[in-house]
């Protein structure tokens, strides 16, 4: 598995975002999966144009 080298604030951020300890790439899981299912939303929206 790649490593990940993350500055501290951005790990502040995340800290702010775990829920119950939850694992960092849970979190990072998380966050991918709204990142591509808005980026699949615009996609599909500017089709109607």
């Amino acid at each position: 598995m790649p490593q990940v080298h993350l500055d501290d604030e951005t790990i502040e951020r995340l800290d702010a975002l775990r829920m119950d300890d939850e694992e960092y790439d849970e979190i990072i899981s998380e966050l991918i999966n709204i990142y591509e299912a808005e980026e699949l939303t615009l996609f599909r929206g500017s089709d109607f144009e």
